[in-house]
């Protein structure tokens, strides 16, 4: 079984995958590769900064779909095909830097896949983006994004990396929604999850970033805010809320900007450090929770 693919947009003598397609919204742009199997991969440079200093942030993928079946995300619904390896992984920052001169700065995972369900080679990555002269990527500058792996980041937490910055993709209050919007939770509740967050190496003045997507009339009210902040308390911890991004199928809706303001408030009232993620690439289909190409998910099985 094959897709209809398209011929590459840019092919490279190194060994990287080629880029098959691209999709730009102010300067965001989102790139595909081709794998040797006709899968493919999606990545996300995003540019940041402001006041004169600029930089690029490129989000990366680890796997090519997504077993973690979030309700919210266009990923999880093509189901998980493959882990990506080391080279596939490495491989996007390098099509980054040659393709679009992005001398890629700051690399999150936070792009298609759980990092923490490929752990070996997401970790030997970040060693590679570390220490090879082609990046030379400071610890401090990659992020791990995980949806509540517990074994995973107290794996990640033994290593002992006080600079590798880890992200927590929380998205509820409380068990109860947790329950309905992330399965994780029916098997690691957020009591536990919230000791694994604990036992995380935080360096000096660091903290922990938990990543809220906000869903109208599901986690966005003022007790929502109340619940969150009395569930953080005591955790190096900054909360980045995420208006939800539409995608195609989902029936999720995003709250209005005064809903999302006055969450943002209720929390910092409380004490805790909370700022609200602009949305980059939305148009593109290159926001969090946007990326998967559908048409992949007929070859999971092959």
């Amino acid at each position: 079984m094959r897709l209809d693919l398209d011929p590459p947009i840019h092919s490279f003598d190194d060994g990287t995958l080629p880029i098959v397609r691209m999709r730009n919204e102010a300067e965001t742009v989102k790139f595909c590769q081709r794998t040797h199997d006709e899968l493919e991969i999606e990545s996300v440079v995003i540019p940041m900064g402001g006041k004169g200093v600029f930089w690029n942030t490129l989000c990366v993928s680890s796997q090519i779909g997504c077993a973690r079946g979030c309700t919210f995300c266009q990923t999880a619904r093509m189901g998980l095909i493959r882990n990506l390896t080391v080279d596939e992984i490495i491989g996007q920052v390098a099509a980054a830097n040659a393709a679009f001169e992005a001398q890629v700065r700051n690399v999150v995972f936070m792009g298609m896949g759980e990092p923490l369900d490929n752990y070996e080679n997401v970790v030997e990555s970040i060693e590679i983006l570390h220490r090879d002269k082609r990046f030379e990527i400071a610890r401090r500058r990659i992020t791990v994004s995980t949806v509540g792996h517990c074994e995973g980041i107290r794996k990640l937490a033994s290593l002992n990396y006080r600079r590798l910055g880890l992200a927590i993709s929380l998205n509820a209050p409380n068990d109860e929604i947790r329950d309905q919007i992330m399965p994780i939770n029916r098997r690691s509740p957020m009591a536990e999850l919230r000791e694994a967050i604990a036992s995380y190496p935080v360096r000096a003045g660091g903290h922990i970033l938990i990543e809220y997507v906000m869903l109208a009339g599901v986690n966005d009210t003022l007790e929502h805010a109340r619940e969150l902040a009395a569930y953080l308390k005591g955790l190096p911890t900054c909360v980045n809320l995420i208006p939800w991004n539409p995608c195609e199928g989902l029936d999720h809706k995003t709250p209005s900007d005064e809903t999302i303001d006055t969450f943002q408030r209720e929390l910092m009232s409380l004490g805790q450090m909370t700022f609200r993620r602009r949305t980059k690439g939305r148009g593109a289909m290159g926001a969090c929770g946007q990326l998967g190409n559908l048409a992949l998910k007929r070859l999971k099985h092959r």
